[in-house]
């Protein structure tokens, strides 16, 4: 066995073997080991302790020499002050200075207690030690920081809270454990930070002082939010509790809980004044941003409405050389003699496809008829529009688009526009001089096949023309002799129907066909025993050519009269009714669906059927009114205008006339209005000199009860009319709207 191996068997280390040697397997020491002195701080600190701590041997030596010998108990004892006792005094005096400045400190800090530790906050987690931990790591060369090589641990502990019984996660912001970044920030600024404890302020005192109030005005708001940044800012909504609560952020989710905490009054009534107030900031925020990227977006956008307007007119100039370099071609071709209408139309329609805005501004179709007319007054020069209604009709065509404005359309501005000019100076002469001299009007297909042929071509404004000028006159002059008897006049106007506007027609019909069909009605016999029926027949062959109105008024008043006077007087004589009722049949078969189908020829017809019905029952037959049927409107009509001829009654007097009562100037004309289809009412809020103003038709009336008088308006001033005037001032209003 080697020397290690008896050592290790034997307990031994090699600072045991100095001073000593082996002899025959034995240990004999030359001097004896001697063991180190166990003082305080090897007590405390085991082998951490430092050896610069001085021993007393000589003590040592004397308490070994002192162990082999028996103490004497019978002397007295002394008590010798050591260097140990002192140590022990001095440090109970150290305790007690440290519990002093301890006790001092928890006062200070509102029963708070802090340790520190050698290295400034280090250890300040150790309150319930003594510092054994912080010194022990010191001794191991710990400086404070955080553990490990890079100080990356951390410097607090983890400290845990416990949660209150049935208390969910989260509930008020608790939390079970503080971070350690702000226990460690706690730790360093619990010294710098002045203790408060709660005091509770008397601020509901009038003795209270109360701090200034601080106000800032709306545009240091604004400078302050814009020094501080833009920041993003929503609206949150907290529906934890009862009621629901709108924060501006999350750092006030619990700021009435501490406030009640921290015994802050009326904590609810300052939460909603900050929330108020933080609310306001915001809306003031958003009307600032919103303002300011108004403005920013009106800059911009002025920025490019100049942009655009300087593009624009850069453009515009380029477009107006460019035409003024077509019209300086088209003059020299002018001056030379070589200008056509095809080339001539060609460059304006070049214009008017690539500078349209320009062909309007600068009102090129005039310009382009001063061209063209020169050259279509040679073209047309000795043009017959009736013996060649097409000539030049496709070369018109292609022009009027040219010279046709795209605002012309209107009657108003259809004789200002550049086509109308031109085919007033090239095409109405020429129809005016045909149709004059050598037109005849029982020969209307020359006329309407040149209508015809130009009916797309022809403004409105010179169609009217030649109608009233050239028509017209032929048609009156054709039809002033006419009898009824002679169908040719119905040949004669029928075909122009469709060409006249209605209003131009029902006037021609009123003043040349309808008195001369009256008088032929007037002079008609009807005899059911030997029954002619040519007059009848000369005036129903007009009933497709004249205006309905017109006819049934010519029925009712010189037909019906008649037939109903006849058929009561056969009633009355004891006749067969079976003769009766095809007579009657017959007459209806006679009378076209235009004429069954209005209202006043069922009521005559309805009246006979009343009569038939009464006679059939053996019941006295009541004979027609003579005033019905000789129109009673009419004759109230002329009672009225004797009336206000003689000015002899007052008003609201009335009298009987044959038994019927008397009938106001204001129900004679409504009458006279309801029996030509006529509108008569008032017209709400016009008045003129204090008396109601009227509608009778198109004309504005009004009735002079007072007077017996009835006036019209007539341009600006209010003239005294007849039932008569009135009607034809509202028929001359139709065909001037026509």
């Amino acid at each position: 066995m080697d020397d290690y191996q008896e050592m290790e068997r034997s307990g031994m280390e090699e600072n045991d073997l100095e001073g000593g040697q082996w002899i025959k397997g034995e240990f004999y020491h030359r001097k004896r080991h001697e063991e180190q002195t166990q003082t305080t701080e090897r007590a405390l600190y085991g082998v951490f302790a430092s050896d610069t701590e001085p021993s007393d041997s000589s003590t040592s030596k004397k308490r070994r020499k002192g162990l082999g010998t028996r103490p004497d108990l019978t002397k007295p004892v002394n008590i010798v002050s050591t260097d140990f006792g002192k140590k022990i005094k001095e440090g109970a005096r150290r305790g007690v200075k440290e519990r002093e400045r301890l006790s001092v400190e928890n006062e200070t800090l509102g029963g708070r207690r802090v340790v520190r530790g050698g290295n400034g906050d280090v250890g300040a987690f150790e309150k319930q030690t003594k510092g054994i931990g912080i010194k022990l790591l010191e001794k191991m060369g710990y400086k404070g920081g955080g553990l490990g090589k890079n100080e990356q641990g951390i410097v607090a502990p983890l400290e845990a809270k416990m949660r209150p019984k049935n208390m969910g996660l989260g509930f008020n912001g608790f939390k079970e454990a503080e971070s350690p970044g702000l226990l460690h920030l706690e730790g360093k600024n619990s010294m710098s930070q002045k203790p408060v404890g709660k005091v509770k302020q008397r601020l509901w005192s009038k003795k209270a002082k109360g701090r200034e109030k601080e106000y800032i005005t709306l545009e240091q708001l604004i400078a302050k939010k814009q020094e501080e940044g833009v920041e993003v800012v929503q609206k949150v909504t907290d529906m934890r509790g009862p009621k629901v609560r709108v924060l501006t952020n999350l750092e006030n989710l619990d700021a009435e809980e501490e406030a009640r905490e921290n015994d802050v009054p009326m904590p609810e009534l300052q939460h909603n004044l900050k929330l108020i107030v933080d609310l306001a900031e915001l809306d003031i925020q958003k009307i600032d941003r919103d303002l300011r990227n108004e403005k920013e977006t009106a800059l911009s956008l002025q920025k490019e409405k100049e942009k655009i307007e300087a593009s624009l007119l850069k453009q515009q100039l380029l477009n107006t050389e460019e035409i003024v370099g077509v019209l300086g071609q088209i003059e020299e071709e002018k001056l030379c003699g070589k200008l056509a209408l095809e080339s001539l139309a060609k460059s304006f329609r070049y214009l008017q496809r690539n500078y349209a805005d320009d062909y309007k501004l600068y009102n090129l179709p005039c310009i382009a008829c001063s061209f063209a007319l020169p050259l279509f007054i040679r073209m047309f020069q000795g043009w017959d529009p009736l013996e060649n209604p097409y000539y030049g009709v496709e070369l018109i065509s292609a022009w009027k688009d040219v010279l046709q404005r795209e605002d012309s359309y209107s009657i108003g501005e259809d004789l200002t526009t550049p086509y109308s000019q031109l085919i007033s100076e090239v095409v109405l002469p020429a129809v005016r001089i045909s149709g004059i001299n050598t037109w005849e009007p029982r020969n209307p297909e020359l006329m309407l096949g040149f209508l015809e042929s130009w009916e797309k071509l022809l403004p409105s404004s010179i169609l009217h023309a030649i109608l009233d000028t050239v028509v017209m006159p032929k048609l009156s002059r054709a039809v002033d002799s006419w009898n009824p008897s002679d169908p040719s006049a119905y040949a004669i106007l029928s075909p122009w129907k469709t060409v006249f506007d209605s209003g131009s027609w029902e006037q021609l019909t009123r003043q040349y066909i309808v008195p001369k069909l009256q008088i032929a009605l007037q002079e008609f016999q009807i005899n059911p025993a030997d029954q002619k029926l040519d007059q009848f027949h000369w005036v129903i062959s007009w009933s497709s050519a004249v205006p309905t109105h017109l006819m049934v008024d010519l029925m009712v008043k010189f037909f019906f009269v008649k037939w109903l006077q006849v058929l009561y007087h056969w009633l009355c004589s004891k006749p067969r009714f079976e003769e009766i009722k095809n007579w009657y049949m017959n007459w209806m078969k006679l009378l076209p669906q235009e004429l069954l189908a209005n209202v006043s020829i069922r009521n005559q017809l309805n009246c006979g059927l009343e009569m038939m019905a009464q006679a059939a029952d053996n019941l006295p037959v009541v004979q027609p009114s003579l005033r019905e049927n000789i129109n009673y409107l009419e004759q109230r009509q002329f009672e009225a205008q004797q009336r206000a001829a003689k000015h002899a009654r007052p008003l609201g007097t009335t009298t009987e006339m044959d038994g019927v009562p008397e009938m106001s100037l204001k129900e004679v004309v409504e009458a006279y209005a309801l029996q030509n289809e006529l509108l008569f009412k008032p017209k709400p809020g016009r008045r003129h000199n204090g008396q109601q103003i009227y509608s009778f038709g198109n004309i504005s009336v009004i009735v002079d009860s007072l007077n017996q008088k009835v006036y019209a308006l007539k341009g600006e001033g209010w003239s005294l009319v007849s039932l008569d005037d009135l009607l034809k001032m509202h028929y001359n209003s139709l065909a001037r709207r026509y």
